[in-house]
Formats: structure tokens, C-alpha cells, sequence
């Protein structure tokens, strides 16, 4: 019988026993009398183990510390959360959730591990860390262990028994609340746009009537949109919930297609805003309002090796970045650009409803939309000036 990849460890004959055998982590595991069905199926087992716990065979509940529980968490997480071949924004997650689990009881048993030092941890973590970013990361930390609990390397009780620590909640701990994010107002939207770059100012117009998330404006292709009718509608070729197999619509009209058109005259597949784009506009910008001629040894005074080169597409951290210093340059306080999704969708609200505002943010629940949708104070005091 083959083996299942030509990597695997191989099969062999162990000459003074006669046995058939493999070498996994570094032990010989017998598997029978060489070249029978049953040594081959044992040896099926064990390579289907093997590689179902990332190249490692599971450990005993008994011996595994929690610092080799999250060293084979985080060989599946690299495998796992990953988007094109690229590990995502998750890992970083894990990372920040198990630093200081590792600090306090890294060297312990997985199965000494319990409710209470969980609850120690938390406590610990609200000491600097604000009350949702705690209750984020203790909830990763449950989801590690579970994923232990799968791979038989931790008892099957302390996945149920670690679920029974709640949440840190409003007003009942010492951790800091964080400010609920706002809409940005528009006065403030048009001073910063004053001082952004072209390409990045038309990305804040395209997301501010779009309500598209920033990952979704930064990765807009031509080949992205159907132009069909007079409505286009923009399918990113990757979004926050692909991996539930959601489809996401953004829905494109006149005004964000008036924003887009310059940018479709470019390969289909090419990004539509790009920062090697962007700085060639700057400086032509900086070029043509030079009121003294160019001298000859000032007609290229690039460095042959830069450090640092624009890339061919934005993400939300140079996307954030350009909008924090157009901020500084304006004299007003800096604010992230997911802040429009949360202005088009109170916009929305107010004059289409809810359930207008949820199509469009791509939200599967009204409750989620209302978190981006502010309510509309004005609808209150009108019902209770007529019937108050």
C-alpha cells in the first residue's frame, strides 16, 4: 500500500525483529510483521494522525504543558486562517491572546489548567487591556483549548468546564471602556479631504457612498464589477465572511461611479488605487507648481535601492496612515476610515430604514447593523411632538 505522500516517513523493516516500522517525532513506532496488511494499515493510521496534527503526533492529556498545546495551536492556526495563500490578520490575534497566557502558566499541565486560572488571567488582562479587548482574547484562549480538546490533548471536561466563565461585563469590573465608534461628520470628512493625496481622497468619496469596508476599497479591481445596468455592483474577490460562504454586493451608484471611472482604464485585473500611482500624481503635482526650472542634475534624483518602494495596492494600515496625516495636516482629530462604513450606514437608516442599511453594510442580522447605524433622534422627537 503507498504511502500518502512522497514527504511521509517511510515504511520500513526493522531487520532484528522482523517488524515493519516508522519514525514519527523522532520514535520508532512497530507496526506489525513487516509487509502485512495489518503493519500497513497501522502505519496508514498513524501517517493520517500524524498529518491531521500538523506533522506532530498527538500527546498524552497526562504530560503536555500549555506551551506545547499553543506551539501545535499555532502550527494549525498558519495552516488555517489563511486567505490566498497569505496567513490573515488572525494570527496576530491568536499571538496577542496567548502572550501573557504563556507568561502565567505556560510551564503547567493542560489538564491542571481550569476555570480559575482562567478567571486569574482575566483579571490580569484588565488590568491593561479595555473590557472587550479582554473578553476577545479569553475567548480565543476557550477556542484553543476546544481545538485541544479535539486533538485529544486535553480531557474532554475542561472545554465544557473553561464555557462556564462569563464574560466581563459594563460597570462590574475594573477594566476601561472604550468609546463606542462614531460616525465621522461630513464637515470633517471634507477638511481631510482638502489634504489627502488624489487617489486616497477618492477612496474615502468611493467608501463614504458605498459603505464598503476599507479591505474592500483597497483590493477594487475593474474585473470586480458588473456594469451591466445602471447600478454596478462590486463582488471583492475576498471579504470578512468568504469563509462562511457569504456572498458580499456592493452596491455602486451614479455618484461612487462617477468616483470610479477614472480609475477602469487600467488592465482588468490591476487595483484600481494604488500607491505607486498615487505618489506618480504627487509628484507630477509637486513638479508642476515648481516656479523655478528643473536643473539637468535634478531630472531624476531617485535612489538606485530604496528601502521603502510604493506597492501596487493599499491596505488598511497605509489606507489609515494616509487618512491620520491629511488629519494632522488639516489641524483636526485623526479618525480611521472604517468610520464612513458607520456614516453611510447611519445615512441610510435615516432615510431607507434598517433593513436598507443591513442590505447594504452585507450584514446577515439587523442587530449587527445596528451597531454601524446610529439612531435617529430626530424621528423620536418628531412621534413625540405629535402624540407626546
Amino acid at each position: 500500500m503507498p504511502a500518502l505522500t512522497q514527504s511521509n516517513p517511510k515504511y520500513r523493516k526493522h531487520r532484528a525483529s522482523g517488524q515493519a516500522v516508522v519514525t514519527l517525532d523522532g520514535r520508532d513506532h512497530y507496526l506489525g510483521p513487516h509487509g502485512t496488511k495489518t503493519s500497513w494499515t497501522e502505519y496508514d493510521r498513524l501517517i493520517a494522525l500524524w498529518l491531521a496534527n500538523g506533522r506532530h503526533l498527538p500527546q498524552a492529556d497526562s504530560d503536555l504543558t500549555i506551551v506545547e498545546m499553543l506551539a501545535a495551536f499555532r502550527r494549525h492556526a498558519k495552516r488555517h486562517y489563511r486567505r490566498d495563500g497569505q496567513p490573515t490578520a488572525t494570527i496576530r490575534n491568536i499571538d496577542d491572546s496567548i502572550r501573557r497566557l504563556k507568561l502565567l502558566f505556560g510551564r503547567e499541565r493542560v489538564r491542571e489548567f481550569g476555570p480559575l486560572k482562567l478567571q486569574a488571567l482575566q483579571a490580569v488582562l484588565s488590568k491593561s487591556l479595555a473590557r472587550r479587548t479582554v473578553n476577545d482574547r479569553i475567548g480565543w484562549i476557550k477556542l484553543i483549548f476546544r481545538w485541544a480538546v479535539s486533538q485529544e490533548m486535553a480531557p474532554p471536561s475542561l472545554a465544557h468546564a473553561l464555557n462556564t466563565v462569563r464574560g466581563l461585563q459594563r460597570g462590574r469590573t475594573e477594566a476601561r471602556e472604550t468609546e463606542p465608534v462614531r460616525p465621522v461628520d461630513d464637515a470633517t470628512i471634507d477638511a481631510t479631504l482638502a489634504h489627502l493625496p488624489t487617489v486616497v481622497a477618492d477612496m474615502v468619496r468611493f467608501q463614504r457612498l458605498t459603505g464598503c469596508r476599507p479591505s474592500e476599497v483597497c483590493i477594487l479591481r475593474p474585473s470586480d464589477l458588473d456594469r451591466s445596468a445602471d447600478v454596478w455592483l462590486y463582488r471583492p474577490s475576498a471579504h470578512k465572511t468568504q469563509h462562511l460562504g457569504r456572498e458580499r454586493i456592493i452596491f455602486v451608484g451614479p455618484q461612487a461611479q462617477s468616483v470610479l471611472r477614472p480609475y477602469l482604464l487600467r488592465n482588468s485585473a490591476a487595483n484600481c488605487f494604488s500607491p505607486q500611482e498615487s505618489e506618480r500624481k504627487r509628484l507630477a503635482k509637486m513638479r508642476a507648481a515648481r516656479k523655478t526650472p528643473v536643473q539637468p542634475s535634478q531630472q531624476d534624483r531617485r535612489k538606485r535601492k530604496p528601502k521603502l518602494q510604493p506597492t501596487e495596492c493599499y491596505n488598511k494600515t497605509t489606507y489609515r496612515r494616509a487618512v491620520v496625516r491629511a488629519c494632522e495636516k488639516a489641524g483636526i482629530a485623526a479618525w480611521s476610515p472604517n468610520r464612513l462604513r458607520h456614516t453611510a450606514a447611519t445615512k441610510i437608516r435615516q432615510r431607507f430604514g434598517l433593513e436598507a442599511a443591513q442590505v447594504c453594510l452585507g450584514h446577515s442580522r439587523a442587530d449587527v447593523t445596528q451597531v454601524y447605524a446610529e439612531r435617529d433622534a430626530g424621528l423620536g422627537i418628531t412621534v413625540a411632538r405629535q402624540i407626546g
